[in-house]
């Protein structure tokens, strides 16, 4: 868990979704969560992985997304991987609903963190990324830390 400069709190990122999409806008929206899902956020105990999001009637639905049961829970614990609807204002919901209809992007969540006590999410409107271009972005962090090293190394001598 990363506390950033404005107070927030990152708790999960996705990393692969940076690495496997091209990343066109980002969102920010906050998560219905129940007493015991946002103990787990606060915790630290959420997986991103394989998740994404999709508007369904009008509301934004999150799918995939593992919170861990809190351990001091007992009857009232939560179902782990359960549906959770993001709160975003109509009219952001049906921009991105026309977005994703026409154009082929998806909805994926980037992080989720903690900001002035609330659970946000970041979505990002993304589209897939072929293998050639998975294979360019490596090669062009490799390059990156080849130049960086040598200038390490230039300081040095």
């Amino acid at each position: 868990m990363s506390k950033d400069k404005a107070g927030t709190k990152t708790v999960a990122q996705n990393r692969k979704a940076r690495h496997d999409y091209h990343i066109e806008q980002v969102f920010e929206a906050g998560i219905e969560l129940t007493g015991t899902e946002i103990k787990s956020v606060r915790a630290a105990r959420v997986q991103l992985k394989d998740s994404f999001a999709r508007v369904q009637n009008g509301e934004l639905l999150l799918y995939n997304v593992h919170i861990s049961p809190y351990e001091q829970g007992n009857r009232f614990n939560h179902e782990p991987e359960r549906t959770r609807k993001l709160l975003m204002r109509r009219l952001e919901i049906l921009k991105l609903n026309g977005l994703i209809r026409e154009r082929g992007y998806s909805l994926v969540p980037l992080s989720i963190y903690l900001k002035g006590g609330w659970a946000k999410v970041e979505l990002a409107l993304v589209k897939g990324k072929k293998n050639y271009d998975k294979r360019e972005d490596l090669k062009k962090k490799e390059s990156a830390r080849e130049v960086e090293r040598a200038l390490r190394e230039r300081q040095k001598a």
